[in-house]
């Protein structure tokens, strides 16, 4: 087929390698511009920019699409038989969903029709699912409504963070995209449609999505911190200084331990009572200006008793 690539970040990237090495013709790459990051503020390109200009593809970064003129005339000029969007960031307009005859095609990081959003991945293994997949889709005008194309299922383990699935999903996910087209192609592929009731939202993550509610059970507290990994993770204060927790794990205990509430266990464990009578050992942390280390060594530096109150 002849397809244009919409996409930004690394997740999409073996789908534009997949794509390429199935035998396709990508024409034009769609990326974000790019970024300043770091204290130095240096301009970053997009791996996908990086990943199109590897194997000589034109690449365009527009700010704006939806009344973009040069940009829908040159996708005029393409007539791609395929617009293909993974992670790209932008939300595509009327125009573009309907200029290719097999419309615009979306590789979904989680099992439609749940998880809609901008963070299914991260929100799927925040809430403690045992597994979740991919999905390709053919876009419209909703909030990843339209029909659905394959699925494809992955388990997730006790013990992966999101990012440990963002890169599982990230390669099962291009064999799909290989696989949906290989099936527009020959007319064999039947779009379903969505079953709305079934949906729930996976907003963007922000910053305070990463403090700790000690309320809720040690499982689910862990769960989220899986699931904001590497951003935003998972912080508290004490004493009005914050700590971020880099590592945790839910334990079983014979004391209860009130919520939010510190015990230092003889063998130098640093618990944290939550919800339920639940308990988490707080295995390695960082206080703020300082550097991360296991909880033996913050509590070696750090004058903290039983009964200290996490979250003041």
């Amino acid at each position: 087929m002849k397809l244009v690539f919409c996409g930004t970040p690394q997740f999409a990237v073996p789908t534009l390698e997949a794509v390429l090495e199935a035998g396709h013709h990508v024409s034009l790459v769609l990326t974000q511009p790019d970024r300043a990051v770091g204290r130095e503020q240096t301009l970053q390109a997009p791996p996908v920019k990086l990943t199109a200009r590897k194997h000589n593809i034109p690449v365009e970064q527009p700010d704006k699409i939806k009344t973009n003129h040069d940009l829908r005339t040159r996708l005029e000029a393409i007539a791609p038989d395929a617009i293909l969007v993974v992670a790209y960031g932008r939300i595509i307009p009327q125009w573009m969903l309907d200029l290719p005859r097999h419309g615009n095609i979306n590789l979904h990081g989680s099992l439609l029709p749940k998880y809609r959003g901008a963070a299914p991945i991260q929100w799927a293994v925040a809430n403690g699912e045992c597994e979740t997949g991919v999905t390709t889709m053919r876009l419209d005008a909703g909030l990843d409504t339209g029909p659905m194309l394959l699925a494809k299922k992955i388990p997730i383990g006790e013990e992966e963070t999101a990012a440990d699935v963002y890169e599982n999903l990230a390669e099962v996910g291009a064999e799909l995209m290989v696989e949906t087209l290989r099936r527009l192609e020959a007319s064999a592929i039947y779009p379903e449609a969505q079953n709305n009731d079934l949906a729930t939202h996976a907003p963007i993550l922000t910053r305070e999505d990463g403090r700790i509610d000690f309320n809720r059970t040690a499982r689910a507290i862990h769960n989220r911190w899986r699931g904001f990994q590497p951003w935003p993770g998972a912080f508290t204060t004490l004493r009005g200084k914050k700590i971020i927790v880099h590592r945790m794990h839910p334990v079983a205990t014979p004391t209860h331990i009130p919520p939010g509430t510190l015990h230092i266990h003889e063998n130098g464990t640093l618990l944290a009572g939550c919800g339920e009578n639940t308990t988490l050992s707080l295995d390695e942390l960082q206080l703020e200006g300082k550097r991360r280390m296991p909880a033996a060594d913050f509590l070696r530096g750090n004058q903290l008793h039983t009964g200290d109150l996490l979250g003041e």
